[in-house]
């Protein structure tokens, strides 16, 4: 049985205790140099004949994650939107595993018909789904609006994620054990839900402002299934990688890639807290919590981004509304 409120206190050192004061320290390759002093390897293995499904694989830090899977010799599944990508990264993680079971789904998740789409071949391909990680993302320089009339970051970075993961839940279930991790960024502790806003329609748009939103919502989402889920076998977590050196950092924010360049971090340490989430012990005896760096962190700062139960809901009736007019596609 697990608790949506209960969580295992983490013993933190002096150092990591004075790095999470500074958001520049606990988010650049200093802040994992240090912390990572002392841990373990993260031990996949328990992974193997286990199903997985990662979405945004194809580069960055979920193609490091997805190539920790592969090595694992998990059943890897991840959704893809450029087919050439998607087969180049099936053929290179089959070498790698020595002819692991690896296979992909085609799928543009800015499109909500697609993601409803997609989520119906894959409950009708894989009988069981024990990990899914909701890595995908967009930062749009400009605001852009997808054929279905949303906003392109509030598409892809929240209502997709919704609607694959209420999709794929029953089998989660079914498959239980069985984990969730959320893919967010500590931008969002600038934000809050923009409830009366969420495709971005007022104000001058800023896309690294409608990216943070997203992902405040996908962090209140991870509570309301955490709680919802607690008593399944089903934990659901959120983690935010710290700051990554990834072309999607190189391209839609390159100021801030210029400027703190020295200090990103690598794929590989991007994706560790994500590894460690999908493996380790401790994760599996609570949920709807956020961390980072191997560790339970706050879900606000200096009192930004709170909202209330009312809140929650309202967000949840949204996305629920903006999805009610996209016809579900027949599938298989």
């Amino acid at each position: 049985m697990i608790s949506a409120s209960r969580s295992q206190p983490v013993k933190r050192s002096r150092w990591d205790n004075l790095l999470e004061g500074s958001v520049v320290g606990s988010f650049t390759s200093l802040g994992y140099t240090v912390r990572s002093q002392a841990w373990d390897d993260v031990d996949t293995s328990s992974l193997a004949g286990k199903t997985a499904l990662i979405t945004g694989a194809t580069s960055g830090i979920g193609r490091r994650v997805a190539t920790e899977l592969a090595l694992s010799g998990a059943r890897l599944r991840f959704v893809a939107r450029n087919p050439r990508k998607a087969e180049d990264l099936k053929r290179e993680l089959r070498d790698l595993s020595a002819g692991g079971d690896i296979d992909y789904y085609l799928a543009d998740l800015s499109e909500i018909a697609n993601v409803r789409r997609v989520a119906d071949e894959i409950l009708f391909a894989e009988p069981t789904i024990h990990l899914l990680i909701n890595n995908a993302v967009v930062l749009p320089a400009t605001r852009m609006v997808t054929p279905e009339g949303l906003e392109m970051a509030h598409a892809t970075n929240l209502v997709a994620p919704f609607v694959l993961t209420n999709s794929l839940i029953p089998r989660l279930v079914e498959s239980q054990p069985a984990r969730i991790i959320n893919v967010i960024s500590g931008g969002m502790y600038a934000q809050g839900l923009a409830l009366d806003d969420l495709n971005y329609k007022r104000g001058t748009y800023r896309g690294s402002v409608a990216y943070a939103r997203a992902k405040r919502g996908l962090m209140v989402l991870t509570k309301m299934w955490g709680a919802d889920l607690a008593d399944s076998g089903v934990v659901v977590h959120a983690t935010h990688p710290g700051w990554v050196d990834t072309p999607g950092v190189a391209t839609s924010i390159p100021t801030f890639h210029r400027v703190m360049g020295p200090w990103l971090r690598s794929t590989e340490q991007g994706a560790d807290t994500i590894l460690w989430l999908a493996t380790a012990d401790l994760p599996g005896t609570t949920t709807g919590k956020l961390w980072h760096d191997r560790a339970e962190r706050p879900e606000y700062r200096l009192g930004v981004g709170t909202e209330t139960a009312t809140d929650r809901e309202k967000l949840w009736s949204l996305l629920e509304e903006s999805v009610a007019s996209v016809p579900t596609p027949t599938c298989c």
